[in-house]
C-alpha cells in the first residue's frame, strides 16, 4: 500500500492583485508557511505561461525552481477553463467566451481549436515538468437537456457523447504520448458529472487509459450521490483528489436545484474543510485501501468563511486525515510460520 501525498493546495481560488497572492513566488512562500507540500497550478498567465512551457524545458525548470525554493512540488497543472472550451453549447457562448484568449472570442470554432491546442500544450508542459496527472473539465454539449422536459429526442444524448468523444480523443492521444493521465473533475455543468456520464464518455473513447477521474466529494454531496460507493466502483480510474467539503440541507422550499438562489441561500453549498458533512475519515480510509498514490489537494470554496482561514485550517485538516499505511499486518506477531506440509495437515489432507 501507498501513503497519500500531501497536504497540497489548488492556487486558483487564491490568486489576486495584492501580496502574497499576486505572484507565483509570493504564493509559494505563503502556501509553504501554512504547511503545504504541493500546489496544483492553474495555467493562468499570471502564474504559469502554458504556451511557453510547452516548448521550453528551461522555463519549466525555472518554475520548479521557484516552488522548490519553498519546499513545494507541483501536483498537477490545471486546465479547467480550457477543457471547458473543448465543448461549449451555444447557450453558454457568451458566458464562456471570457475564458478564451482575446483573439478567438466571438468565434466558437476558433475558440474550440484554441482550447484543443491548449490541452495539447498542457500534455507537453506536464511531461516537461515530470508530472503524471493533469486536472481538467470535459466541457458540455448535453447539459441544457439534463432534465427530460420537454422530452429529449431519441439519440440526442448519444450523439452529444459521441461528439464529445470525437473532440477529446486526439487530446487523450497527446496525453498518451506524454505519459500523463487526464483527470476530469466530475462537476455539474459538465457532461461528465457523475459515474454514469463518465461511463458513457469512457465507452465513446474506447476505454482510453488516459481518461481518468479527479475525485471531488463535494459535487457528489450536492447531487446526493453516494461518494463512498463511488470510490469502490471507480477507484482504478481515480488519479487525482480535491479535498473539498459541502453540505446539503433541504427544506420545504428547496432541494437539489436550489430555486436559482445564491450560494448562501442554497440547500446544497460548498463549505470550508471540517464545516460540512463529508466523511473524510472514511474517504481517506478508502483511498488508502485502494492504494491511491496521488496527492490530497485542498480546493477551497466556501460562502461563509474567509479564504485565508480556510487555507490555514485546511493544511492541518488534510495532514490529520492522511493515513500512513502499515508496512506489515497488525497480527504478524502471532504468525505460526507453518510450511506447506503443516498447512495440509491443518486441513486433514494426507501427504
Amino acid at each position: 500500500m501507498k501513503t497519500i501525498k500531501g497536504p497540497a493546495i489548488f492556487l486558483a481560488q487564491f490568486m489576486g492583485d495584492q501580496a502574497p497572492f499576486d505572484t507565483l513566488g509570493n504564493l509559494a512562500a505563503w502556501a509553504s508557511s501554512l504547511g503545504y507540500e504541493g500546489v496544483q497550478l492553474p495555467t493562468d498567465k499570471r502564474l504559469f505561461d502554458l504556451d511557453i512551457a510547452a516548448g521550453s524545458q528551461t522555463y519549466c525548470d525555472e518554475i520548479k525552481g521557484v516552488l522548490g525554493a519553498h519546499g513545494l512540488a507541483i501536483t498537477e497543472l490545471s486546465t479547467h477553463l480550457q477543457g471547458q472550451l473543448v465543448a461549449v453549447h451555444p447557450a453558454y457562448d457568451t458566458l464562456f467566451d471570457g475564458f478564451a484568449a482575446p483573439h478567438v472570442r466571438g468565434n466558437p470554432q476558433a475558440r474550440q481549436e484554441w482550447a484543443v491546442g491548449q490541452m495539447k500544450n498542457a500534455a507537453r508542459a506536464s511531461q516537461r515538468l515530470g508530472l503524471t496527472t493533469h486536472a481538467s473539465f470535459s466541457g458540455a454539449l448535453a447539459w441544457p437537456y439534463l432534465y427530460p422536459w420537454p422530452q429529449r429526442p431519441a439519440g440526442l444524448v448519444e450523439e452529444a457523447f459521441d461528439e464529445l468523444a470525437r473532440r477529446w480523443l486526439p487530446i487523450l492521444d497527446a496525453f498518451e504520448d506524454a505519459g500523463v493521465d487526464v483527470c476530469y473533475e466530475l462537476h455539474p455543468g459538465e457532461d461528465l458529472h457523475d459515474g454514469v456520464s463518465f461511463e458513457r464518455f469512457l465507452e465513446g473513447v474506447k476505454g482510453h487509459r488516459r481518461a481518468n477521474i479527479l475525485y471531488d466529494p463535494s459535487h457528489f454531496v450536492l447531487q446526493q450521490l453516494d461518494y463512498l460507493a463511488f470510490i469502490d466502483i471507480y477507484h482504478e480510474r481515480i488519479r487525482a483528489f480535491h479535498v473539498k467539503d459541502a453540505e446539503f440541507r433541504p427544506n420545504g422550499r428547496q432541494g437539489v436545484y436550489g430555486g436559482y438562489s445564491g450560494w448562501l441561500e442554497r440547500a446544497g453549498r460548498f463549505r470550508s474543510l471540517g464545516d460540512g458533512q463529508v466523511d473524510f475519515s472514511a474517504i481517506f480510509s478508502k483511498m488508502a485501501q485502494y492504494d491511491y498514490a496521488g496527492w490530497a489537494v485542498l480546493e477551497w470554496e466556501c460562502c461563509l468563511k474567509h479564504p485565508e482561514d480556510g487555507a490555514r485550517e485546511g493544511a492541518d485538516f488534510i495532514r490529520r486525515h492522511i493515513i500512513r499505511v502499515a508496512e506489515r499486518a497488525f497480527d504478524d506477531f502471532a504468525g505460526s510460520g507453518a510450511d506447506q506440509a503443516a498447512l495440509r495437515r491443518l486441513m486433514g489432507i494426507q501427504a
